[in-house]
């Protein structure tokens, strides 16, 4: 399967809070996009494996997407290792996706696997173009990774206008209802799970859509610079 944006998280629900309504936005402009979860999230104080699996493809029907997979890497132990290497180039050689995007190397959850998630995606985006490496697919090198989850002070590459899909990306947070705020659960409290966690992301997505002159919008950066072949429809309001 070809597609044009693989997403790649290191647990079930971290692509939807980083970029539920961007991949929305791609779905509508005909694009097809998929997800690859790297853990089932089986640590996680609340739900288990198969509930967040069922969630996960809630989520999926949610965004249209073309295909989701999770990777089964340990959760609580991603590691930039020869065999974990292996595993994601056979979902980047699989879908073969023109841009990947993932979590910032310094990803501002402070979870461990968010970061070794980063480092070990732009690893294999790179070995994945190496015929030498043999997984029985032929050689793919995606043409950039983006990162999301960007750290406090690091200033985007681009902003994202999600203001039209921004609601419909919410639905697909709510499928994981094992995850957020359910004054019902008797599981443990955790950050997620606080009743002020979805209006702080809220905060955070309407503070990127200000600085672009919109509701909602959803943050990304680049290592590369942008080629810009006319700057006035970017800077000029009203274009």
């Amino acid at each position: 399967m070809n597609v044009n944006i693989l997403a790649i998280g290191a647990h079930p629900d971290d692509v939807e809070i980083a970029m539920a309504g961007s991949l929305l936005v791609f779905v509508a402009q005909g694009k097809k996009a998929a997800v690859v979860d790297l853990t089932q999230g089986e640590l996680g104080s609340r739900g288990n494996a198969e509930l967040r699996a069922r969630e996960a493809s809630q989520a999926a029907e949610v965004l249209r997407l073309a295909a989701r997979d999770n990777l089964r890497l340990p959760d609580g132990a991603v590691s930039d290792d020869p065999q974990s290497r292996l595993a994601v180039i056979r979902a980047l050689r699989e879908y073969r996706p023109s841009l990947v995007f993932t979590h910032h190397p310094e990803d501002n959850s402070g979870h461990p696997d968010h970061r070794a998630c980063s480092q070990l995606v732009q690893h294999a985006v790179y070995l994945s173009g190496l015929s030498k490496i043999n997984t029985g697919q032929e050689r793919h090198r995606p043409e950039a990774v983006i990162f999301f989850n960007l750290p406090r002070y690091i200033f985007p590459s681009f902003i994202i206008d999600v203001s039209a899909f921004y609601w419909a990306g919410r639905r697909s947070l709510e499928a994981y209802r094992s995850q957020f705020h359910d004054p019902t659960s008797t599981e443990p409290q955790t950050y997620l799970s606080h009743s002020q966690f979805i209006h702080q992301l809220e905060a955070v997505h309407r503070y990127y859509g200000a600085l672009i002159g919109v509701q909602y919008g959803e943050a990304f950066w680049s290592e590369r610079p942008l080629k810009i072949v006319d700057p006035i429809p970017l800077f000029v309001r009203g274009i």
